[in-house]
Formats: structure tokens, C-alpha cells, sequence
């Protein structure tokens, strides 16, 4: 029995398993299957990537407080976050992936990492 490639069709040659003639169709099907659907989604993971790389870049210790002119001057969109995690202690935290924040007095920001 003769398999053909996911991508292109072409015959495949060689294991039993194999799904794709080259790595280039093996990159083109994944691409495909993996790419933001919309634009809608697309413009949302790209906020949610500039969010979490302004994180990543004021959090350098995992730990540490900045303001929220700070965050704002450098494009943090405080309207997209992946989570929130509410303590015990009754602080609310914002979590961009394992990059949180919470607000603290005089809008200051506790900027810390989720070690998990």
C-alpha cells in the first residue's frame, strides 16, 4: 500500500509512518494547520505577545514594581490578559501567560512571575 503526502500528494518513500514527502511540505501543512484563523484572532495574540514582552522586559528578577505610566508608554493594553488569579489575601492578579501584575497604591504595579 502506497502512502502520499499530507501537503502535496506526491508519494512518500521511506518509514511506514511517515506522513510527508520532505520537510518543506512537513513546515507548509503545519503552518497551515497552526496560522490564526482571523484577524480577530490575530490582532489578539499580537496583543497579548507586546503584552508580555513589555512584562518580561520591566520583570528581569521575576519580582519587581513598576508604574502604570511605565507600562503605558511602552503600549501595555491592560484590556488583555490570559488569566486571573484572586489569593487568599484578596489581591487580584493579571496574568499574561506566567507574567502577572496587580495594582498596588498610587498606580504602582507588583510585577511577578508564576514559577509554576
Amino acid at each position: 500500500m502506497s502512502k502520499t503526502c499530507l501537503e502535496c500528494g506526491e508519494k512518500i518513500m521511506g518509514r511506514e509512518d511517515k506522513k510527508f514527502c520532505s520537510d518543506g511540505c512537513r513546515n507548509a501543512y503545519n503552518n497551515k494547520i497552526n496560522k490564526d484563523s482571523t484577524n480577530y484572532m490575530r490582532n489578539i495574540n499580537n496583543k497579548l505577545r507586546k503584552n508580555y514582552r513589555i512584562l518580561v522586559e520591566l520583570n528581569v528578577d521575576g519580582k519587581s514594581k513598576t508604574t502604570k505610566t511605565k507600562l503605558m508608554s511602552k503600549g501595555f493594553d491592560f484590556g488583555f490578559f490570559t488569566s486571573i488569579l484572586n489569593t487568599n489575601t484578596g489581591n487580584t492578579y493579571y496574568f499574561v501567560y506566567d507574567q502577572g501584575y496587580r495594582l498596588l497604591e498610587h498606580d504602582y504595579y507588583m510585577l511577578v512571575k508564576n514559577e509554576r
